[in-house]
């Protein structure tokens, strides 16, 4: 369904030997691969591809598609189960990146419209099969072949089976942020898949992809949006732990800014990372800076760089499991774990398998599943 390739990273705040001081470093993620064609990066015309993994990475009208959708699926396909929110989003982020840089009307209609390359085996973005036009241009805005549209990169030929109106006013329309939700929705309900199994979720995934790298990459999204979708439950967290934690969670929104935050909060960041991103001209956190902020709250003075501050506290071993975290604790990532000095990222511990995150260049501070970012090191009880 999907017709195009982008280039995704991963990023994450390394210790002062490697750049400045807490800093962070690109590492290739799998690129997500067509069912049928291959396609170079930037095949979309337009829009942004900036990074996100939670409910606020979302454009508000996209987030109300998906939620509009999974109560709407029933109708069309009765024995789907499982159907929420953040599979939807999983699916948008890797196709659209839920339409960030358009215009998303009220009515759910999306200005300027979302098309893929062209299929016409010219080459273009490794496009080397040919799709003849279907719907004479009254969706993809080509006579001369096909191309993938709408936000979650429907063919016109799958439209015309899957599409439905949602917003009831009597179009079932690709480019429409309701109608495509819903349509999707009912493409990978199938026949009836329990969606709450990982595996027949797989299998939906990849029968809209036929691509493992993609259904990789499809999933990691969903476990992200999942784990913020949950309600936090701190009541039996108390004291310095509450006081980080609490500090910690009222940063989400603020930008990720390389190199940036302090004891006293957001500062302006420092250039640049391997890859270019600055954080000159950007007031917030590293992820680094988040957790020295959030500890300063409780008295806790912690160094500068993730791989130093592995070296303060009781060391909770990577070979414990994440079982053995508890609230307030810091959560560790490695290029090679087992070995500390290789610790590129941070993140502060809540609980239920989530932790406070600055992830990467391009994101907000959030909530995150604990599996968001490669390479768990264990973590550090300082409380």
């Amino acid at each position: 369904m999907r017709r195009t390739r982008r280039r995704l990273a991963r990023w994450g705040c390394v210790g002062a030997a490697l750049l400045f001081a807490a800093v962070c470093c690109a590492v290739p993620a799998g690129n997500a691969i067509s069912t049928y064609v291959a396609l170079n990066a930037g095949a979309m015309d337009g829009g942004g591809n900036a990074e996100g993994g939670t409910a606020a990475d979302i454009p508000p009208r996209m987030l109300t598609a998906y939620k509009k959708a999974v109560p709407q699926v029933g109708r069309h396909a009765p024995h789907c189960r499982g159907m929420r929110w953040p599979i939807l989003a999983g699916i948008a982020k890797v196709e659209s990146n839920h339409a960030v840089g358009r215009n998303i009307a009220d009515t759910g209609d999306i200005r300027p419209r979302i098309y893929g390359v062209l299929l016409n085996g010219s080459g273009a973005g490794g496009n080397t099969t040919v799709f003849p036009d279907t719907d004479n241009g009254r969706w993809d805005g080509t006579a001369s072949g096909e191309r993938a549209v709408g936000p979650f990169q429907f063919l016109p030929s799958t439209w015309t089976v899957f599409g439905e109106d949602a917003n009831r006013d009597k179009a079932a329309d690709p480019h429409n942020a309701d109608d495509a939700a819903l349509g999707a929705a009912i493409y990978l309900c199938g026949e009836g898949r329990d969606l709450t199994q990982r595996d027949q979720l797989k299998s939906a995934v990849f029968q809209y992809n036929h691509s493992d790298a993609y259904v990789a990459n499809v999933l990691g999204w969903i476990d992200q949006y999942a784990a913020a979708a949950k309600d936090l439950n701190l009541t039996e967290v108390s004291g310095k732990a509450r006081t980080v934690i609490e500090a910690a969670l009222a940063q989400r929104g603020v930008p990720y800014s390389w190199g940036g935050g302090t004891a006293n909060g957001p500062s302006y960041g420092i250039c640049c990372s391997p890859s270019g991103k600055s954080g000159v001209s950007i007031k917030g956190f590293d992820c680094s800076g988040l957790t020295v902020y959030a500890y300063a709250k409780a008295g806790i003075r912690l160094p500068r760089t993730a791989a130093a501050q592995a070296g303060v506290g009781e060391r909770i071993p990577a070979r414990l499991g994440t079982s053995a975290l508890k609230p307030a604790d810091l959560v560790f990532y490695a290029y090679a774990p087992g070995r500390d000095s290789t610790i590129y990222h941070v993140g502060i511990y809540l609980g239920g398998g989530q932790m406070v995150n600055a992830a990467r260049p391009g994101t907000v501070i959030r909530v995150d599943a604990v599996s968001a970012m490669p390479g768990y090191a264990g973590g550090a009880r300082l409380l």
